[in-house]
């Protein structure tokens, strides 16, 4: 603790937990879901008792990196939330093991050492700004600039999906197979019912593309003007893309990524009427600049996992309304820590022009005493100080013994390999994209 940072305000301890949390065996373009997902959750202590969480991926290629960033945070400011990025230049990250890798975990393409630093220095920022909130009393969105709205909509996120897990593993659940239109159709009017939602977005690059187009059409038919999205993954080529886009044109509010980087969707773009939106060939500042000049995307799924932090994802909400692009939000498998982050940032952005995707109710997992309650598919911003959660530490201490438990098969996500263990698909591979 340095003579100039009150106890307040001083960080004594950081606390490092990884976790498993229960996935259902959801279907995208790289294979399915594992049972059980990494997860990993952020505790900040300061001098004066106060915990401030955060939470992020928790794959081993990234508790490398966590690690040895939580060494470096005792004695400095919860307050000193500019100087998370360039501290994180002090760890090493082997490059080596990630070049040409792709990030499964938020299919955004190519892994860098620089996105797994951001997709870390994440949950620690959000751990401060939880802190610091405590201490100050203020809850998360206020140490952002104040909300804009009371709520924020999210939308449903739907997949396509098996019954339960290849040999019955993992967690049961109630929800059953959804393999075509109709099973598609039943899962969203279940998310209607229960959750309120009243846009969809449906993951593709799953079928052949002709069968994707039948399911959005069918839930047109059986949600009339109710928006809907469509997300391959980059699964299609240009053609194919542009051939989804003609079919869907009167119904679709956006196409997600149909294509693979910013060349080939600035091809489609010039091509369709239908607005294309991306988190994966703009996932970082230095990608903003080609897409936006060429056109190749018109919004923009943030998510502070990514772009390192809330405060960034401020940033590139202005940066996008100031070249006119919408903005949405991207999700990944998460707990209430991160539906709490995502929530107070949302709130604070003037230019949220569409709902925010989440998985959060495929979760049954988590490690907050009261998990968040979607009504009419949105959730309330909170007024208490910090994120406005609280931790549950026995089910963290439960969630992180699976961990423990594991036998490294489901440390780091592997949909292929995930897939590999059904029966049929014993030779699946990671197929390399577009598969159409």
């Amino acid at each position: 603790m340095t003579q100039s940072t009150p106890r307040s305000l001083t960080i004594a301890e950081v606390r490092l937990t990884p976790v498993l949390i229960a996935d259902p065996p959801l279907l995208n373009v790289q294979g399915v879901h594992q049972p059980y997902t990494p997860r990993l959750v952020v505790e900040i202590v300061t001098a004066d008792g106060v915990t401030g969480v955060g939470e992020t991926y928790g794959d081993t290629k990234y508790l490398e990196i966590a690690r040895p960033y939580a060494e470096l945070l005792p004695g400095r400011s919860i307050a000193d939330l500019n100087g998370l990025v360039p501290l994180s230049r002090q760890v090493g990250v082997d490059a080596a093991r990630i070049e040409n890798a792709v990030d499964v975990g938020g299919l955004r393409g190519v892994q860098t050492a620089d996105k797994l630093r951001l997709s870390i220095i994440s949950a620690f920022e959000v751990a401060c700004l939880d802190a610091l909130g405590k201490v100050r009393g203020l809850p998360v969105h206020a140490l952002l600039g104040g909300k804009v709205r009371d709520s924020v909509e999210y939308s449903a996120y739907l997949f396509y999906r098996w019954a339960e897990h290849p040999d019955g593993a993992g967690e049961p659940d109630t929800w059953g197979e959804a393999v075509d239109p109709a099973g598609v159709v039943a899962q969203a009017r279940r998310f209607v019912r229960d959750y309120g939602f009243t846009s969809f977005k449906l993951k593709g690059g799953v079928f052949p593309p002709a069968d994707e187009v039948a399911a959005i059409k069918a839930l047109a038919e059986a949600f009339p003007g109710h928006p809907l999205r469509l997300d391959p993954n980059g699964g299609w080529t240009p053609e194919t893309s542009l051939e989804v886009a003609g079919e869907l044109a009167d119904v679709l509010e956006y196409l997600e990524d149909p294509t693979s980087g910013t060349p080939d969707m600035a091809e489609v773009s010039a091509g369709t009427r239908v607005p294309l939106a991306t988190n994966m060939c703009v996932t970082t500042v230095p990608e903003i600049r080609e897409a936006f000049l060429k056109d190749a995307v018109q919004v923009v799924l943030s998510d502070h996992h990514y772009w390192g932090g809330l405060r960034a994802t401020r940033e590139l909400a202005a940066i996008c309304r100031a070249f006119g692009v919408g903005l949405s939000m991207h999700s990944n498998t998460h707990m209430g820590i991160s539906l709490a982050a995502m929530t107070h940032v949302a709130a604070t952005v003037p230019n949220l022009d569409y709902a925010c995707d989440s998985h959060y109710p495929w979760q049954t997992d988590d490690v907050i005493t009261t998990r968040h309650v979607f009504t009419d598919g949105r959730l309330p911003v909170s007024e208490t100080p910090g994120l406005g959660v609280e931790l549950d530490r026995d089910a963290l201490a439960r969630l992180h013994r699976r961990w423990l438990d594991d036998d490294g098969t489901m440390r780091d996500r592997d949909d292929a390999g995930a897939m590999r263990k059904a029966k049929g698909y014993e030779d699946w591979t990671s197929p390399a994209l577009p598969r159409w």
